[in-house]
């Protein structure tokens, strides 16, 4: 049985993701090694055989994320974890894992591209990706991580998450998340909410493994376990059976996009900092927003009526706790390592007339405390 260690300990972002999956339930890992995520596959090869769990290294990330959906289905809480190149490789059994609501958590720490780009650098190029990489009209989970203890607690969020609504759920860490090490004192185990899918309480012969629920969230079997589950990546009826009946195939589309949009308060987090009064505002995710954190307290030394909303939730954009912010706030800005993926959402939810500041840094290095203190002072 895993628990948590009971004294402050030193981590790194990665071995924090791996006691948060391990804390949340984890217990089945498929991947292949990629910097910077290497650390994750490197610790769970050894702690998922302590807690009874299954760890496989694959030939690539095709097989890595196909294997965490098959173990998925057995009733096992799995995961994937690699960077850019990898998560490409991934977006077909992610659309599948959609189709065929299976839970399963997918870590992408992010560095720079495209293709091989910058192994050993920070980005945050694959916000967008994370969201529309896999085709078809379908929604997503993501989330980001800023610290070491954010990689806990969030990958323990992501797993919850994946279970309650039977989604993938994309992690997204980066580089110097990753490879930050902090020490951190980690929750008990019995202090960390835990939940997993539900099961079917009907006799097997009523199971419909995908039905319409008023939940919008179907009772999930585990494979072998008596109950007939048909599994496609096709567009199915409740029985998960293939169809062509408009009927059906409308209902099994918006039933994809409510159970999402009716767990919007409990998916979409986000952190505010200093915003009581503020007149301009930081909007921040990942590394970036410990940058934002040291330069908004800097800021407000210098008198600078400052503040910041952290995302952690990235997709489904959290567009009410934005849209409060403009609501208070004449300029915004949004700094990211990248050309700005998500200032295009900030500006999409601009409806107050607000002045959107991009600052953008895609050349390897991170984003300074100064660097945003400077447009602190002069928005």
């Amino acid at each position: 049985m895993y628990k948590t260690p009971s004294q402050r300990i030193l981590l790194q972002g990665n071995e924090a993701i791996v006691h948060g999956a391990l804390a949340a339930g984890c217990r089945f890992f498929a991947g292949y090694p990629i910097t910077p995520a290497s650390e994750i596959s490197e610790m769970l090869s050894v702690e998922l055989p302590r807690v009874n769990g299954t760890f496989i290294q694959m030939e690539d990330e095709i097989a890595g994320i196909g294997a965490a959906i098959g173990a998925s289905l057995t009733g096992v809480k799995s995961m994937t974890a690699s960077s850019g190149p990898g998560f490409s490789l991934m977006q077909e059994n992610i659309g599948f894992a959609c189709a065929a609501e299976v839970p399963v958590v997918i870590v992408n720490v992010m560095r720079g591209g495209p293709s091989t780009g910058l192994p050993t650098s920070p980005a945050q190029g694959d916000v967008q990706q994370a969201r529309w990489g896999t085709h078809g009209d379908h929604p997503v989970i993501v989330l980001a991580t800023s610290t070491v203890e954010d990689c806990f607690t969030v990958t323990v969020k992501a797993f919850n998450l994946s279970e309650k609504y039977r989604v993938p759920v994309i992690l997204l860490s980066d580089e110097v998340v990753s490879h930050t090490r902090e020490a951190v004192q980690l929750p008990a185990m019995d202090e960390i909410r835990i939940i997993d899918r539900i099961t079917p309480s009907v006799p097997p012969e009523w199971y419909k493994p995908y039905e319409n629920n008023n939940r919008g969230v179907p009772a999930m079997s585990a494979m072998g376990s008596g109950y007939r589950h048909h599994v496609t990546g096709l567009v199915h009826d409740e029985r998960g059976y293939p169809t062509q009946n408009p009927l059906e195939i409308e209902m099994f589309i918006r039933r994809l996009h409510s159970k999402v949009t009716k767990g919007f308060g409990d998916i979409q987090v986000t952190t505010p900092l200093m915003m009581e009064g503020a007149e301009v505002a930081v909007i921040a995710y990942g590394s970036v927003a410990r940058s934002a954190r040291r330069a908004v307290i800097e800021a407000r030394k210098q008198g600078v009526r400052a503040g910041l909303l952290q995302l952690t939730t990235l997709f489904p954009f959290p567009r009410r706790a934005v849209d409060k912010v403009m609501r208070h706030c004449k300029t915004l800005i949004v700094p990211e390592m990248n050309m700005g993926q998500i200032s295009r959402e900030v500006q999409r939810v601009n409806h107050h007339g607000c002045r959107v500041i991009k600052h953008n840094r895609v050349d390897g290095n991170f984003i300074t405390p100064a660097e945003i203190l400077k447009h602190l002072i002069t928005a």
